[in-house]
């Protein structure tokens, strides 16, 4: 692992502490911050502009909401419940069907209803929330997994990382569920993050508890050479997004749902830098170019194709 941190050194790392103060503290106003860490605001705003995500069911604001959520969730054998201003993917509760009386999780246990009423309420506590701050609880479309992604997906669902600079998308990831993620993409709790090729939406290496990975760990599938489905159409949908929040450095997650393509799941103003890892590509070369090229009176499918010039693999 040290050879390969030496490397992305040479290869132009950013770290955190130069990623804040050179570009989240410049590129990202203060004043736009909450269009991203409310996810009921970037799903509204999304929608306002004609970005697909997933469909909102209802949304529990109160303690005494929680007395009708059971008629709420009646036609929706499959759902979602997740706070508003969760974030890594804490107090996120995936239902994959009904069994009798029971709500049925992806890895086969049941939830009495009384118990995801317990778990809507620790939401509204704010247990889950950013600060701590009581939340509200969105109940939402379980989105289902792409075919091709599903050979590489332990029960949950993948989520696309585009990092996107200026309205440009610099830097691409696919982050896997594992057993020890409990089927959550999120790095930090044992997904699996694979690094994508900007030019033509291969799937390359991947990292994995800070290994480097050519198989999936719980089912040994190759994790290079998958193409991401619609993959100009999912790096316009990142470009969008730059004027949609009016934020310079942003992660923006999408998830390919086997019915609806590619919908916009959430916006992270202070994106994690691990999707260096899984590229095996500093990012500061890459911001450093864009800097130095003037965006004036460009669309995001303009950006879209000048990024895809320069970033692909055969330009790195």
């Amino acid at each position: 692992m040290f050879g390969i941190w030496a490397n992305l050194r040479r290869r132009g790392i950013l770290g955190i502490n130069a990623r804040n103060r050179a570009y989240v503290m410049r590129q990202n106003p203060r004043h736009r911050y909450p269009l991203v860490d409310d996810k009921l605001k970037t799903k509204r705003l999304a929608l306002e502009a004609g970005i697909a995500v997933p469909e909102l069911y209802g949304v529990l604001t109160t303690e005494h909401d929680l007395s009708g959520l059971g008629r709420l969730l009646a036609p929706h054998p499959e759902f979602v419940i997740k706070p508003a201003h969760g974030s890594g993917g804490s107090g996120v509760l995936v239902i994959d069907g009904r069994r009798k009386d029971l709500f049925v999780k992806p890895d086969g246990r049941g939830l009495s209803l009384d118990e995801v009423k317990y778990h809507a309420s620790n939401i509204l506590s704010g247990i889950y929330s950013l600060g701590g701050v009581p939340d509200r609880a969105m109940i939402e479309y379980r989105v289902r997994v792409d075919p091709i992604l599903d050979p590489v997906s332990y029960q949950g669902v993948p989520d696309i990382r585009l990092l996107v600079y200026r309205g440009v998308p610099a830097m691409a990831m696919v982050r896997l569920p594992t057993r020890l993620s409990d089927g959550k993409a999120n790095l930090h709790q044992g997904a699996v993050g694979v690094g994508i090729d900007i030019a033509t939406g291969q799937t390359l290496q991947g990292v994995w508890q800070n290994r480097m990975m050519t198989e999936h760990p719980d089912f040994g599938a190759p994790l290079a050479g998958l193409a991401i489905p619609n993959w100009p159409r999912l790096l316009e949908l990142g470009a969008r997004c730059f004027e949609l929040t009016g934020l310079g450095y942003l992660g923006v997650d999408i998830v390919l749902d086997r019915r609806h393509g590619p919908l916009l799941l959430e916006l992270n103003a202070r994106p994690g830098l691990a999707i260096q890892i899984a590229n095996r590509q500093g990012l500061i070369t890459r911001l450093d170019t864009i800097d130095k090229h003037t965006f004036v009176h460009t669309t995001p499918a303009d950006r879209v194709v000048w990024a895809v010039e320069r970033f692909g693999i055969a330009q790195s």
